[in-house]
């Protein structure tokens, strides 16, 4: 059985699930809508030019929330790896930083930058830091040691090998890194909208379904929404990845 067949199987198995559920009496009525009431308000919304502008919003801050990750992480990642005494030097702040919620740092950002896009983008920031970070890192450390002496055979200076050399060979896991941080700043993105109410987005969408008369069918049709733009995140960087570094899925299926 193919892998498409295999995921559509198990799509369509959660979907019956998720009726099933909805329509038993373990909610109260419209606390926990099936499917069947929730998708058609997802065609409602994405034909509403506001909710629109709210995806547009979120999905922005998400793009420009990784890209500020990637500029920082990818290259401290690298010279930190080449030089153990600042790695030495900086591993307990690291450590220290690394396992701080940044969904608590919100009531610090909004003081510090406002409760606009900002505050929301600098928080995706720190949140998708991490894996791009330790995944750049420690792929310098895997580099294969035949190429960096090759290259200080032909005269390569240190600025010439991480270009020419150590770049190109960290860069498939650095955009690992960058996968795995997606769905991180996504959702870290609709929580600062969702928390300070202040900056659109669907977070704010989902707050503003959840006040006074609560639609749990849009709160969940949001939710939905939200689901598909990770999913196609997460793809679109997977397919790039294959397109650009297929010779890493070549060597992995032969190692198989």
């Amino acid at each position: 059985m193919s892998a498409v067949v295999l995921r559509l199987s198990g799509f369509a198995g959660a979907l019956l699930a998720w009726e099933a559920v909805g329509r038993s009496d373990l909610f109260l009525e419209g606390y926990f809508p099936p499917p069947s009431e929730v998708f058609p308000q997802v065609v409602a919304m994405l034909g509403d030019q506001s909710f629109l502008l709210d995806l547009i919003a979120t999905t922005l801050s998400v793009a420009i929330g990784l890209a500020i990750a990637t500029a920082i992480a990818m290259p401290l990642g690298m010279m930190l790896a080449h030089s153990p005494l600042m790695r030495a030097a900086s591993r307990s702040v690291l450590e220290f930083l690394r396992p701080m919620p940044p969904v608590a740092l919100v009531p610090l950002a909004v003081l510090w930058i406002g409760g606009g896009p900002e505050s929301k983008i600098g928080l995706a920031v720190f949140a998708s830091l991490w894996p791009i970070f330790y995944n750049t890192m420690y792929a310098v450390d895997e580099v294969e040691p035949l190429l960096l002496a090759t290259a200080r055979s032909c005269g390569y200076g240190p600025g010439r090998m991480m270009l020419r050399v150590v770049l190109p060979s960290v860069t498939p896991f650095a955009l690992t890194g960058i996968r795995l941080a997606t769905p991180i700043a996504l959702s870290v993105v609709i929580s600062v909208e969702m928390l300070t109410g202040t900056s659109g987005g669907l977070g704010g969408a989902i707050l503003v379904a959840a006040t006074g008369v609560t639609r749990m069918d849009q709160v969940l049709a949001i939710v939905v929404v939200a689901g598909v733009l990770g999913f196609a995140a997460h793809a679109g960087l997977e397919q790039l990845q294959r397109r650009v570094f297929g010779w890493t899925v070549a060597e992995r299926e032969a190692a198989r």
